[in-house]
């Protein structure tokens, strides 16, 4: 079964767009699925993500904001894995 990677993003987001392509180059190899939850519109996820966007979640579990790390995502999704 594989992991469900989220990002959290904004339509139009630079950053967003950049996390979303590395994390696209890296799903295949890695084996992995990817959700984008947009929230625009949503009190309660900007309340929550707004000024940290893209948050980036491994299913469900918060990995990193703003940047994604090739390295450190890698490392993450490896661990989560020794831990289901």
């Amino acid at each position: 079964m594989s992991e469900v990677v989220s990002i959290y993003s904004r339509h139009g987001c630079h950053l967003c767009e950049v996390a979303l392509e590395v994390l696209d180059s890296m799903k295949t190899e890695l084996g992995y699925t990817i959700e984008t939850i947009y929230i625009d519109g949503d009190r309660e996820l900007e309340r929550l993500y707004g000024e940290q966007i893209p948050v980036i979640h491994i299913d469900g579990q918060h990995h990193d904001f703003w940047r994604v790390d090739p390295e450190r995502f890698r490392s993450s999704l490896e661990t989560h894995r020794q831990h289901r």
